[in-house]
């Protein structure tokens, strides 16, 4: 039964996954065709349906598994990716606005590939999770994040309109910056994907800050590894034999995990390499081969919804985040807050809406400076979702 669940539930997220992308087809059509409203309603309608398949992916994995499929980094992502669209769902309802799906939607696409390069295996709970407390922590934090993206997305297409395609300026080379970051994360799923469809993998033995022998597996090419590392093969049932794998040999101590670290390295000059060739296609600067998307954006709507979506995101962040994480800490190791690399994390994010608050009410901060702070707010979710989760080792590692 529970073989049948998972497949149920993997084929659901994976459909969802064909439609999300179809979606985009009708959605462009209605910002410029004779038919706008007819291509708008059947993208939203598969929308709907990208979103009640994820719902499905969501409880029959909940079936298979006996408690809520939010316990790893797929199915965090997973879950992030899925309070994406409903955030974008919602902002529809109540400003019918077309072009925010052509922005919103590709991010849960890149969420949802990025989610899948990582282990989608079902284990059992580590103590530290067995708690009600996983799924309405966890479910609070990224229904926040789901909102608050839509902060970043009417940012994002408000930068876009707003600075000209000619301009040479500083904040021309930080819409440009960011698009080289989306640049870097399509080169990370492509590069890991390749990798391991071809089946490349290399295991070194080392041993890990609590002293205990482990295996860090590496996906591409080892430039950044272990205090002591040493090379090794899988023999099965938990035997290793010693190998030869290719090192650079740059060490690092295991409260890094130089094996997540190598990956973003890889990743971010694979990006760059990528970017450089797109660059040299389009002769330009890619924020600017995307731009006469926002060329319809009504710049105020873009503004109101930026604002919007942080003051309801903002306290829901707060809740999950701060206030039911703290309850479960509580429980699980018997202290409310400890400074782990991920509660410092969330701390400095909370810190950062609530400045993006203050700034905004009360030293008229609206416009372009609060579409920058919207975009570096997605950015500093991002980089806890990422960074903090995959290179710095702590109470949260197994997230």
């Amino acid at each position: 039964m529970q073989h049948t669940f998972l497949q149920i539930s993997n084929t659901s997220i994976f459909i969802a996954f064909i439609l999300l992308l179809i979606a985009l087809v009708p959605l462009a059509l209605s910002i410029r065709s004779k038919h706008e409203e007819r291509n708008s309603k059947i993208a939203v309608g598969i929308v709907i349906i990208a979103f009640i398949l994820e719902l499905v992916y969501f409880a029959f994995r909940w079936a298979a598994t006996g408690h809520a499929p939010v316990s790893n980094l797929f199915e965090f992502i997973a879950m992030f990716s899925i309070m994406l669209i409903a955030g974008y769902l919602i902002t529809y309802a109540y400003y019918k606005t077309k072009i925010f799906g052509l922005f919103a939607i590709p991010i849960s696409l890149i969420l949802l590939g990025y989610g899948s390069i990582f282990s989608t295996d079902v284990a059992p709970l580590i103590p530290a999770l067995q708690s009600n407390w996983l799924f309405i922590h966890v479910t609070t934090v990224t229904l926040s994040y789901g909102i608050l993206s839509m902060s970043a997305v009417a940012g994002f297409i408000y930068l876009l309109k707003i600075i000209p395609a000619d301009e040479k300026s500083l904040r021309a080379r930080m819409l440009e910056f960011l698009m080289w970051n989306i640049v870097v994360v399509f080169a990370f799923i492509i590069s890991i994907s390749v990798m391991r469809g071809i089946g490349y993998q290399n295991d070194f033995l080392y041993v890990d800050q609590s002293g205990n022998n482990a295996i860090a597996e590496y996906h591409l090419p080892s430039l950044i590894n272990y205090n002591d590392a040493q090379a090794v093969n899988h023999l099965g049932d938990n035997q290793y034999e010693a190998a030869d794998h290719f090192n650079l040999g740059i060490s690092l101590p295991p409260i890094i995990k130089a094996h997540s670290l190598n990956t973003v390295v890889w990743s971010i000059i694979l990006g760059t390499v990528l970017y450089g060739i797109l660059r040299l296609g389009f002769r330009r600067r890619l924020y600017t081969v995307i731009k006469p998307l926002a060329k319809s954006a009504d710049l105020n709507l873009m503004d109101d919804i930026g604002y919007r979506s942080v003051i309801i995101g903002y306290p829901l962040f707060a809740l999950g985040g701060l206030f039911f994480a703290a309850i479960w800490a509580q429980e699980a190791w018997s202290r409310f807050w400890g400074w782990d690399p991920k509660e410092t994390w969330a701390f400095i994010t909370f810190m950062f809406y609530t400045i993006f608050l203050h700034l905004r009410l009360n030293r008229g901060y609206e416009g372009e400076k609060s579409a920058w702070l919207a975009v570096i707010g997605f950015l500093i979710i991002l980089f806890n979702m990422i960074a903090i989760n995959l290179i710095v080792a702590g109470l949260h590692s197994y997230a």
